[in-house]
């Protein structure tokens, strides 16, 4: 009789701190971090109803900034291309192809616009 032990699956769970201090009570869980595939985004929905776009790079880096593109007001970052410029980590806007930095949120083709940038942990 063969026995096969299994390991017990521990699921990570992606968190946002909305709140500019990363305060330990302000972090929310939005979603797994197995559903995020590198090179893509996905939406999340902020308690407070702003959506945030989260990303994994190829190198396991994540990151999260607003889903809103300024450009355009549709809520549409978190389909954007994923790329880097100069080694900075970036995502094209769908729709206008804008091109915004991931760590800082500031956009790499009009530096008088930006997203806001969110603390993004895995635990």
């Amino acid at each position: 009789m063969t026995t096969t032990l299994s390991s017990p699956t521990t699921t990570k769970t992606l968190e946002i701190s909305p709140a500019a201090d990363s305060a330990p009570d302000s972090w929310v869980p939005v979603c797994e971090e197995s559903r995020l595939t590198p090179g893509r985004g996905v939406a999340a929905l902020l308690p407070d109803g702003r959506q945030v776009a989260v990303f994994r790079d190829r190198t396991g880096r994540l990151y999260a900034i607003d889903n809103r593109d300024p450009f355009t007001g549709a809520q549409v970052l978190s389909r954007g291309l994923v790329g880097s410029a100069d080694g900075r980590p970036f995502v094209a806007s769908p729709l206008l192809k804008q091109r915004f930095d991931l760590e800082t949120g500031r956009c790499l083709d009009d530096d008088e616009v930006a997203v806001a940038v969110y603390s993004v942990r895995s635990k």
